[in-house]
């Protein structure tokens, strides 16, 4: 599903956090939120720590677009959730990541709250241009 250039996906990853703004009904973005990424393969995710009841959450499961911010990128985002088919996967990659915080913060992440608010980011791809020619 994937678009992301190998160089986007290193320097996001690079990065401990990124910004996400979720997209409001009328197109407008909501104040971003700072969360934690992961990457797998070539995937970015995500997860609400207070799981699906977040307001962040909320508003990407209404709309499922957003803006990221990270490693000096901008972009425009579509927000997919996921079936847990990798909740281990990613936990894995989440504790091996952020070692180096403390466990309370790295455990409030892998938790089964949040493994149901996991996140699959991927770059908006702008519709392609019709030809006024029919």
């Amino acid at each position: 599903m994937t678009c992301w250039g190998q160089d986007e996906l290193s320097r996001i990853a690079a990065e401990d956090e990124l910004q996400l703004a979720t997209a409001r009904s009328d197109g407008t973005l909501r104040r971003p939120v700072i969360l934690w990424s992961v990457r797998h393969s070539d995937e970015l995710y995500v997860r609400a720590v207070r799981g699906r009841d977040s307001a962040w959450f909320r508003g990407a499961r209404d709309r499922h677009q957003g803006r990221l911010c990270s490693g000096g990128l901008q972009r425009d985002v579509i927000l997919v959730e996921t079936d847990g088919s990798l909740d281990e996967v990613l936990d894995a990659e989440y504790r091996r990541k952020y070692r180096r915080y403390p466990a309370s913060y790295v455990d409030a992440v892998v938790t089964p709250a949040a493994r149901a608010a996991t996140l699959l980011i991927a770059p908006r791809v702008p519709t392609a241009p019709t030809s006024v020619f029919g």
